[in-house]
């Protein structure tokens, strides 16, 4: 079978018709991701470690064609766009595909179809040969181990054929973005058992994709490998192979041996990252296994940097440094993981902006949104390569700061990132209110940059009542919100290390913004908060759940909470999985949109710690369970991205949005935020205490055991039971000097 035949258009991925040797790249202000299939319906497997990812399908191969987003890539470049394994020249049958529980590694168990014999008539029956494909990704390669077993009682003489192929797309053509011009691919390089791909793109970067195997194939060619295998009854035959993003030397060890010991470092790395959180058990199977894999996709997702581990966005298209989703999703792990958060706050102290830049809507004191090391960003084709569009990360950034100082004490850390929190600090102040009306809006500075800067960044995710598109500047509910939490951050930090003239200026500011964001947000009529105010301070009077994350921090007054709630919670908004970003009442309401009616896990689990934030701890599980019993229906017990927000129907799983990323950190760690809120726990270093405050456990949860759970140097172990409406918390263990509170 050729690669036309399989769906590989001639000009890679490319576009139709396109020469990739003649381009450039045509302007583009929205940066879409084309819907041309659901990735569910393919059932992806995905692999990463570092700055390496890899998607492959349930059989393990990575089918190229328009669209597909199959493939092995490093630093934004896809360094493997194709690989198709066949038996005698026909695809193997598929019988199961797993990822192990800590996503470390992908088995692929397959068996032969029918071999046709020359004269028509059937040579081998089906089910007779088994193949094995066990397969990691560790530094930047992808190793595979691929086993063939015969199951017959005679000798079989097995053709199994590997075509490949590396198209080094940058990770913006595959999400649909079209090149006028490209680099140049290298003449390959073919061994007896390794071929080497190459491209040098316009960023003057050579790209390498080295494919070894062991053993020699008995033919192979710049895009295919041939192996005639004779397996004896019961027997087994064994293909190593190693796809790297770079040139390998050669080496005096087999690859098999290779193999082993990159397997080896990957287990004791994988064991180490999980070591550093809280571990869950319950009476729920099912929670076990979806807690496990948030767990296990937060390890996964996760780069070690200098500054320590960052969580990337998601799989496939953002798989990459995210200011927002990095500070949300330590955020929501904080109470677990605190180390994740240090990770975030040093990285992004580290690459805060410091001066002007329109292209990259930076400005001094901002905190990244997104950096891209891919050719296009390279060259500026794309904004991305360190860009800061994004309103919220700053104020997040100073939020985190100080939810990290107060759960964890460590205040040298603090103070070595006090520079960049008050850098922060006065961009709100400098740049972040334009029009110096109290509150913070976003416009962006070139029109290559994005249109929405809050986390609803769809072109119409911000729009009025009759459904036309508010015009910036534009305030954001939610991001007032922020500004107040790192308002309140900001006075609690200074008046610990001793500035009580700072710690007043800063919540003095926080108590004027609630007097003033009361008064401009608040909509009787809704009955909640507006979603924002367009350029002309025109309210957008649309009931959204931005309105939820205005109780997350607090700046909600107490009397207007449960009329927010029960807005929220309505028919309307709650879906019976989740609460929709907009209701369904609204203009752009559409359950299939990507922000306007979608559900998504991170926007429900912020909303939920602002119920429970304001004692509505019942409401908050029942957001819980709408949760988790979306998860049970989902592939791996995974929360994507975001689903479909259409109402749920008794005996029937959600719908599924097409190109949701899956894995996604904020939406792993979602069940694990949701735990916290229910739970009510709160921390007090100073003290040494971890209270439970009118704990309850949501209704499929009759216990729940927690341990591992630290405090400073100690740490504690406990359990609690559901006795009708009533938790109790049993204290296990304890190290060290930590305490155990319940409150009722």
């Amino acid at each position: 079978m050729t690669l036309a035949e399989i769906g590989q258009p001639s000009s890679g991925a490319f576009g139709p018709g396109l020469d990739p040797g003649q381009q450039l790249s045509q302007g583009q202000t929205q940066f879409f991701i084309p819907a041309t299939a659901s990735l569910a319906e393919r059932r992806p497997r995905t692999l990463k470690h570092d700055d390496s990812f890899a998607v492959f399908d349930h059989s393990g191969d990575a089918i190229a064609g328009p669209g597909s987003p199959e493939g092995l890539y490093h630093r934004d470049t896809r360094h493997l766009s194709h690989f198709y394994l066949t038996l005698a020249g026909l695809r193997p049958i598929l019988l199961s595909s797993a990822l192990r529980d800590d996503n470390l590694m992908l088995t692929c168990d397959l068996t032969n179809p029918d071999f046709p014999g020359a004269d028509g008539r059937r040579a081998v029956e089906h089910d007779l040969i088994h193949v094995r494909r066990t397969r990691f990704l560790w530094q930047g390669a992808v190793y595979e181990r691929l086993t063939l077993r015969n199951f017959d009682t005679e000798t079989q003489n097995v053709q199994l054929d590997l075509h490949f192929a590396a198209d080094f797309a940058d990770l913006f053509e595959i999400r649909g973005m079209t090149r006028l011009r490209r680099g140049e691919m290298q003449a390959p390089v073919v061994g007896a058992a390794d071929v080497l791909l190459g491209y040098t793109g316009r960023d003057d970067r050579d790209r390498f994709t080295h494919i070894q195997f062991e053993p020699a194939p008995d033919l192979l060619s710049e895009n295919h490998a041939q192996f005639r295998v004779t397996v004896a009854p019961g027997k087994r035959c064994t293909i190593f192979l190693r796809v790297a993003c770079a040139p390998v030397e050669t080496r005096a060890e087999s690859l098999s041996v290779q193999l082993l010991r990159a397997l080896r470092e990957a287990m004791q790395a994988s064991r180490q990252a999980r070591a550093r959180s809280a571990r869950i058990r319950s009476s729920n199977d099912l929670f076990n296994e979806v807690s496990s894999r948030s767990f296990a996709d937060i390890a996964m997702l996760s780069t070690d940097t200098a500054h320590g581990p960052y969580p990337y966005a998601g799989i496939p298209w953002f798989s990459t440094v995210f200011g927002r989703d990095a500070l949300i999703t330590a955020w929501e792990m904080l109470w677990i993981d605190p180390a994740l958060a240090r990770g975030v706050l040093g990285y992004l102290a580290a690459h805060q902006a410091t001066g002007f830049d329109a292209a990259a809507d930076a400005e001094p004191g901002k905190i990244l949104h997104e950096v891209r090391h891919g050719e296009m960003a390279e060259l500026g084709e794309v904004p991305f390569r360190h860009y800061y569009g994004s309103i919220d990360s700053t104020p997040l950034f100073v939020m985190l700061a100080g939810a990290y100082w107060e759960r964890t004490g460590d205040t040298d850390f603090i103070r070595s990132i006090a520079p960049q929190i008050e850098a922060a600090l006065s961009w709100i102040d400098d740049h972040g209110d334009r029009d110096g009306d109290g509150f913070v809006e976003y416009g962006r500075m070139t029109d290559q940059g994005l249109q929405n800067q809050g986390w609803k960044d769809s072109h119409d995710s911000i729009f009025h009542a009759d459904g036309s598109i508010a015009r910036g500047p534009i305030a954001l509910a939610e991001v007032q919100a922020y500004v107040y939490g790192a308002w309140e951050a900001a006075s609690r930090m200074h008046d610990a290390m001793g500035d009580a003239a700072r710690a007043t200026l800063y919540r003095d500011r926080a108590a004027g913004m609630r007097e003033r964001f009361d008064a401009a947000f608040f909509d009787p009529q809704l009955g909640t908060y507006v979603l924002a105010l367009d350029g002309e301070k025109r309210p957008c009077c649309v009931r959204s759940s931005n309105a939820g994350h205005v109780l997350l921090t607090g700046l909600a007054f107490e009397h207007r909470a449960e009329s927010v709630v029960r807005t929220l919670m309505a028919p309307a908004s709650f879906s019976g999985w989740g609460i929709r970003t907009i209701a369904s009442t609204e203009a752009r309401y559409n359950p299939m949109s990507y922000h306007n009616g979608s559900i998504w896990p991170h926007d429900n689990a912020l909303i939920a710690a602002g119920f429970a934030r304001y004692g509505f701890r019942r409401e908050a599980s029942q957001i819980f369970e709408g949760m988790f019993a979306a998860a049970t229906y989902v592939d791996l017990m995974r929360l994507p991205e975001l689903f479909c927000g259409f109402p749920r129907r008794r005996s029937q799983g959600p719908t599924f949005y097409p190109v949701a990323c899956s894995p996604q950190a904020w939406s792993a760690a979602t069940p694990l935020s949701l735990l916290q809120s229910c739970l009510g726990i709160r921390f007090d270093i100073g003290a040494g205490t971890i209270a439970l405050c009118n704990p309850i456990l949501p209704s499929f949860l009759q216990g729940l055991h927690i341990g591992r759970l630290r405090l400073g140097e100690g740490s504690v172990e406990l359990g609690l039971d559901r006795i009708g409406d009533t938790v109790v918390v049993r204290p296990i263990s304890r190290q060290g000097d930590v305490r155990i509170i319940s409150m009722a």
